[in-house]
C-alpha cells in the first residue's frame, strides 16, 4: 500500500473510555483517518447505510440494541474491512465465521493495533506472485515438538485451548487465518490454534497441503472441485487467489 494513502476508519464502542483510546491509536497511526465514530451501533448503522466513508470499521462486540457480530451481518456491500475489540475472547469462532480481520481483547496495547492495522494495509498491497511449492518439510506443526507427533502418518498433536490434542489432518479440510490464531476446519468442528498461517505452512509435513490464498491452506486430497476462483470441498468454499490458481490447476491434475 502507499503510505501516502489512509484508510478512512469508523469505531463503535458503548463505552467512551474504549471509545476515546481506540480513536487516539487511529490518530497516532499514519495510515489511518479518523471518518467517525459512534457510541451507539443503531446511530452508525445509518451512516454506514447512508454511504458514509468507511474503509475499515472498529467493532466492539458486546452493545445494546444490535451487537458488533449482528453489525457485520448488516453491513452494506461492498463491505469494510473488519476488526472485532472485546473484553472476552470466547468470540473467536463467531469471528471466523463473520470472516473478520482480526480480533482483538480489551485492553489493546499500540503494538498488538499496529499488528492488527498491517493485516488489512496488506490487502491494499499490489498482488505478488506466490513463492514456489516448497518440498515437504520433515518436521512437525509448529505448535507441537517433534517429539509429539503421533506415530501416525495422518495424526498430529496441536495445542488447542492449553492442551495438546491429536488431529487427524486427512479430516481437516483446509486451514484458515485468524489474525494470531490459526482455523483447522474438519467436516464436523473447527479447531481453534494459536500461531499465525506463515508458521504453520513453514513447518506442516503433509506435502498435499498447499497455500492458495493469503489466508488459506487446502487439503488437496479433499478437494471437490474448482470453478473459477473457489474450491469446494465438503460443504466449504475457499477463494483461489488469481497467481495460485495456474499452479493449484496442474496440483489437481497430476493428482
Amino acid at each position: 500500500m502507499n503510505p501516502a494513502v489512509s484508510l478512512a476508519c469508523v469505531i463503535i464502542d458503548d463505552n467512551e473510555i474504549n471509545r476515546f483510546t481506540l480513536e487516539r491509536a487511529v490518530q497516532r497511526h499514519a495510515q489511518l483517518t479518523l471518518a467517525a465514530s459512534f457510541p451507539d451501533a443503531v446511530e452508525a448503522l445509518s451512516y454506514l447505510h447512508g454511504g458514509g466513508q468507511v474503509d475499515l470499521l472498529l467493532l466492539d462486540i458486546e452493545m445494546p440494541h444490535i451487537t458488533g457480530l449482528e453489525l457485520v451481518k448488516l453491513l452494506p456491500t461492498p463491505k469494510p474491512a473488519v476488526i472485532l475489540v472485546t473484553t472476552h475472547a470466547s468470540f473467536a469462532v463467531d469471528a471466523f465465521e463473520l470472516r473478520v480481520v482480526d480480533y482483538l481483547v480489551k485492553p489493546v496495547s499500540y503494538a498488538r493495533f499496529c499488528q492488527a492495522i498491517a493485516c488489512v494495509t496488506e490487502q491494499y498491497q499490489p498482488t505478488l506472485p506466490p513463492p514456489p511449492l516448497p518440498a515437504p518439510p520433515a518436521v512437525s506443526l509448529g505448535v507441537a515438538a517433534p517429539n509429539d507427533v503421533s506415530a501416525s502418518g495422518t495424526d498430529l498433536f496441536v495445542k488447542i485451548n492449553g492442551k495438546l490434542q491429536r488431529i487427524n489432518f486427512e479430516a481437516v479440510l483446509f486451514i484458515e487465518a485468524l489474525s494470531t490464531y490459526v482455523v483447522l476446519v474438519t467436516d464436523k468442528q473447527k479447531h481453534i490454534v494459536s500461531g499465525t498461517l506463515k508458521s504453520i505452512e513453514d513447518r506442516l509435513p503433509f506435502r498435499h497441503f498447499v497455500r492458495v490464498h493469503r489466508s488459506y491452506i487446502v487439503n488437496l486430497h479433499r478437494v471437490e472441485s474448482m470453478e473459477d476462483n473457489l474450491l469446494k470441498l465438503g460443504q466449504h468454499e475457499v477463494p483461489v487467489s488469481r497467481p495460485y490458481q495456474d499452479a493449484l490447476a496442474l496440483r489437481l491434475r497430476a493428482l
